[in-house]
């Protein structure tokens, strides 16, 4: 399984991006698709997931109601609406895929399969 984030970039605090993940290679089941932020000097943090069967969704409590996780399962995409960003958003984000069911994907080791991460940059 293969994954490649994309979309992210510069932006004025306040502003939006939309972050793309596109999901390939073989057919194993998949359970979640989650994304992770990691600041420069911090560790991997979890931001949201998405499960697959059920469609539930979870979020950081430092970006629930600005960030929207969906999916687009013709596609194999998963999205991270991101509005109102804060500088304290800085990081690169990672997109990520789990091979087993757990009752919670706010961990990173929750993960099998992880993106390549893409930058996204709020100034002040």
């Amino acid at each position: 399984v293969q994954l490649q984030a994309f979309g992210g970039g510069l932006v004025q605090a306040g502003g939006f991006l939309r972050l793309s993940c596109v999901v390939s290679g073989p057919r194993f089941t998949i359970y979640a698709l989650g994304w992770f932020r990691q600041a420069p000097g911090k560790e991997r943090e979890f931001v949201s997931f998405v499960r697959l069967n059920g469609r539930t969704t979870n979020y950081a409590a430092s970006v629930k109601g600005r960030f929207t996780i969906s999916r687009d399962s013709a596609k194999n995409t998963l999205f991270l609406q991101m509005n109102s960003l804060k500088p304290e958003d800085t990081a690169v984000y990672y997109c990520a895929a789990a091979r087993t069911y757990y009752n919670d994907y706010a961990r990173s080791d929750s993960y099998n399969y992880w993106g390549q991460g893409t930058q996204v940059t709020v100034s002040s």
